[in-house]
């Protein structure tokens, strides 16, 4: 039987340690996934993914469970990278993990995928990253919460603490300098946003 997250910080509240070492498997990749795709260094994300559970853990008591616990994992770990990149005082880097074999990620792709695919993808990949780069952060962070993490405008909302409209303009705004971009770059553009 699988708890939920709130039964599973109930538990932890009450000292059960493995429940929050459960909510830490369930909650680390998506975390580290945010951390990474802002700051870009996979050994910043990975100190910001470390230092999100670890700030959770000492704060779980003052959890009042208004939000979900994503919401507020999400929360802390964007405070972090915000946090990182005012002392860092530089923007966001995109580079390819280190210890990651592109021939084997590659192979990973399956057989359905051609070369000529997984070349054309990359390389959008690489513009789309750069195009990012140049957005202020409050566009880049709802679009990486509504398109990378799959959260709904009302969970951005609550998450950013703004109001839903003010997500909608960010994350329009954030997507029409994209298109523009991958327009600029001879890229076919894709429908980017899901409307929920």
């Amino acid at each position: 039987m699988t708890l939920t997250d709130e039964e599973l910080v109930t538990r932890s509240r009450a000292g059960d340690h493995d429940s929050f070492n459960q909510l830490i498997l369930r909650w680390e990749r998506p975390i580290y996934a945010l951390a990474y795709r802002t700051l870009g260094r996979e050994e910043d994300a990975r100190d910001v993914c470390q230092e999100t559970f670890l700030r959770a853990f000492r704060s779980l008591a003052g959890f009042k469970g208004e939000a979900k616990f994503s919401s507020w994992l999400y929360r802390i770990a964007l405070n972090l990278c915000r946090d990182w990149m005012r002392r860092q005082r530089r923007a966001p880097v995109y580079q390819m993990p280190e210890g990651v074999d592109p021939i084997e990620l590659a192979a990973e792709q399956g057989p359905v995928e051609s070369i000529e695919t997984l070349v054309a993808r990359r390389e959008l990949s690489a513009v789309v990253e750069e195009a990012m780069r140049e957005l202020p952060e409050e566009q880049r962070t709802a679009i990486l919460l509504k398109e990378y993490h799959g959260m709904t405008f009302q969970e951005i909302a609550d998450l950013q603490g703004c109001p839903l409209s003010t997500v909608k303009t960010r994350l329009y705004q954030g997507l029409s300098v994209l298109r523009r971009h991958l327009e600029r770059n001879g890229q076919t553009v894709p429908q980017l946003v899901k409307r929920t």
